[in-house]
């Protein structure tokens, strides 16, 4: 096996890893959305879960301020990677603690400027979540850098399961154990407090997770001020972009209540937005777990090494991305019952969202040119480009047309500076990607996704069966023009035969 194929097959070995973590642990959390979007009475009521949540994904970057990355590029170049892991898990401890006691001094003046003056409580459980989540961040770092896959694994896997089960018991036994009698419930749980229980359950998860790791914390704490400077001034870039990336990602959900004069309006059509994007994260999940591996892997084998490796990772993640894509649009009529009919006017924002986040997973690969130059600076610029375009299209055009501006947003924003970051890189890091035939397989699979969409098919088994014959075709032009994939197919096989 070639040195290439050796690299390849272990980075899929963690990805599998990780994916059970990130990939099936965030779809158990994504099948809470059924019961969300049934057991919330209002479709405002989930428009709230998904604003607040908007707001702790762009915390959650500021308080981790690029030392995921800082951490990955400095354990492996300092003589001293403990003093490393020490310092930058001081700095963390310190920014989170300040951060809960901050929001806690404001609280009542912070939860009004977000719109939530009688939900303050809800404010105060998120901004414990954001602290404890960021100063874990880099402590899970550390298991991905040791190749603790399942130990990273069994730990998300695990606070996952907390949050499914506190969920399921207060939104679903909590009620029906009351109703029949069970009056001892009563002590932990009140009715009408369901998205109390969301952010509670949250909670419990999060507390378990530092719990978890908290042997990872038990060394000489140490802070070094000359080397945090080194680590800031590399990852302050990484903040920059990791803001206007996360910010680009959350906008929608974040602004969305502010471009309308009635704010029940506003958190109803943000509800059903948030649970048709919902019907599109298996895209967002299956670029988290490459994410996962691919860092630091792209740092341990970065030194003698030529750039063909960067080329196969880019090509096999579009051909995985599109195979994705048309599974869940030609499927979406089975999809779609994943939430409640109240939701499904939304359903249109599915492969347009889908596609952006396509074009961000491209820019994510693409990114390796400025991270192992050290141009991390260019990130800053694409991300504040990107979040630029996103906020302009929002709010001109969400008060007119609603959220399917915000599904435009992110596909414009997304294929600009995926497209950019291609160009830029192509000058400082040069690498031959095989764009002709990734141009190729996307322009057949939208061709495929338009016959799906706009031949009428009747009967729904019928139209399926269709649908099912079209990604097979795709399937199969693939295998064709892949000898790679054509060798793993022969070996299958001929395992089988024998």
């Amino acid at each position: 096996m070639s040195a290439n194929g050796s690299r390849m097959k272990k980075l899929l070995g963690e990805t599998a890893v990780y994916g059970l973590s990130s990939i099936v642990g965030r779809f158990l959390n994504w099948m809470l959305v059924p019961v969300y979007t049934r057991v919330l009475v209002r479709t405002s009521d989930y428009g709230i879960v998904t604003n607040l949540y908007g707001w702790t994904a762009l915390m959650l970057v500021i308080l981790t301020y690029g030392m995921e990355t800082g951490f990955f590029r400095f354990i492996n170049r300092e003589p001293d990677p403990k003093q490393v892991y020490g310092t930058i898990l001081t700095s963390l401890a310190s920014t989170s603690t300040l951060f809960v006691l901050a929001v806690a001094l404001f609280l009542k003046p912070v939860s009004a400027a977000m719109g939530y003056a009688q939900y303050s409580e809800f404010v105060m459980m998120l901004a414990v979540i954001v602290a404890m989540d960021a100063f874990c961040a880099v402590p899970f770092a550390n298991l991905r850098h040791k190749q603790k896959a399942f130990r990273f694994a069994g730990i998300k896997l695990a606070s996952i399961a907390i949050n499914i089960g506190l969920n399921l018991f207060f939104l679903i036994a909590a009620p029906w154990l009351s109703k029949n009698g069970f009056t001892a419930v009563d002590l932990i749980w009140s009715p009408g407090l369901e998205i109390r229980y969301v952010f509670v359950s949250n909670l419990v998860s999060s507390a378990f997770i530092l719990l978890a790791l908290s042997p990872d914390f038990l060394f000489r704490w140490s802070f070094d001020a000359k080397l945090m400077k080194r680590i800031f001034t590399y990852s302050f870039p990484i903040l920059l972009f990791g803001v206007a990336g996360i910010f680009n990602q959350t906008a929608d959900k974040i602004l969305f209540p502010y471009l309308f004069s009635d704010p029940a309006e506003a958190n109803s059509q943000l509800g059903i937005y948030g649970a048709c994007f919902k019907i599109s994260v298996i895209m967002v999940m299956s670029l988290q777990a490459f994410r996962y591996a691919y860092e630091p892997f792209v740092f341990r084998y970065k030194k003698g090494d030529d750039t063909s490796i960067y080329v196969d990772v880019m090509h096999f993640f579009l051909l995985f991305s599109l195979l994705v894509f048309l599974g869940i649009t030609f499927y979406l009529d089975i999809f779609k019952h994943l939430i409640g009919s109240a939701y499904f006017s939304g359903l249109a924002v599915v492969p347009i969202v889908m596609l952006g986040e396509l074009f961000f997973g491209v820019y994510s690969n693409l990114s390796i040119w400025y991270k192992l130059t050290d141009r991390t600076k260019w990130g800053s610029y694409f991300s504040l480009a990107a979040c630029i375009i996103t906020v302009l299209i929002i709010v001109i055009f969400v008060p007119k047309f609603g959220f399917m501006a915000c599904a435009w947003a992110s596909f414009t924003s997304n294929f600009v500076v995926m497209a950019a970051s291609y160009f830029i890189g192509q000058k400082y890091f040069p690498i031959s990607y095989r764009v002709k035939s990734g141009v190729f397989y996307f322009v057949f699979a939208m061709i495929l996704w338009a016959v799906a969409a706009f031949v009428p098919i009747e009967g729904k088994i019928l139209s399926l069966a269709f649908k099912t014959v079209l990604i097979m075709a795709f399937a199969v032009v693939v295998v064709i023009k892949e000898p790679i994939l054509r060798s793993s197919l022969r070996s299958f096989v001929a395992k089988i035969r024998h």
